[in-house]
């Protein structure tokens, strides 16, 4: 997707370690011209699924996943990392290493808002390592609700997370994949 390549060409910053600093356009100060341009390309890429219901992680995914919901009408559930007093005693829970953080995060979602056999699509800001995603999987699965296709907004293909989740059989969408990253350079698939 140019829009968002052409943003992450103008204010993306490496950090190193494979960090992409996007939070003045994605997550911390969020574009909504942007993001909703993003919701509707997945609209498009998912719209044929046949999802009942989007879920994503708390807070870097709920911008991209509101969006894409609002594309193609359907609610939007986030994973949330703190288990609030309005959440159930029995909940979905599992964790997964954030990488901007450098420490396991709980994802945490309560069952009324992820019911049985519910097509879910996951939308998330990342595809890198694949490990936030995976996690979002094991909520589904723990749910014993349906994935029917994972789309992220940034693919950083040089670190493998496609390949950890083509097992899943389902479909992979991003918006924009980079393949490398060299100080403020960075490189995008075609």
């Amino acid at each position: 997707m140019h829009l968002l390549q052409e943003r992450i060409r103008k204010d993306g910053r490496n950090l190193g370690n494979g960090i992409l600093k996007v939070d003045g356009f994605i997550n911390h100060m969020v574009d909504p011209v942007l993001m909703d341009e993003c919701g509707k390309e997945f609209g498009r890429l998912f719209g044929r699924l046949g999802a009942r219901l989007i879920l994503t992680a708390e807070i870097s995914g709920i911008a991209p996943a509101l969006m894409a919901g609002r594309s193609l009408n359907l609610p939007v559930v986030y994973a949330r990392k703190h288990k609030p007093v309005t959440m159930p005693n029995k909940v979905y829970l599992t964790t997964a290493p954030s990488h901007t953080k450098g420490v396991q995060v709980e994802l945490i979602v309560s069952p009324e808002y992820l019911p049985r056999d519910t097509p879910v699509l996951i939308i998330d800001d990342f595809l890198a390592s694949g490990e936030t995603i995976l996690g979002l999987v094991r909520l589904v699965e723990a749910a014993g609700a349906n994935l029917v296709g994972i789309g992220a907004l940034i693919e950083k293909s040089f670190e493998g997370g496609r390949e950890r989740l083509k097992s899943l059989n389902v479909p992979i969408e991003t918006l924009v994949c980079i393949t490398s990253m060299d100080d403020e350079k960075f490189e995008f698939a075609e």
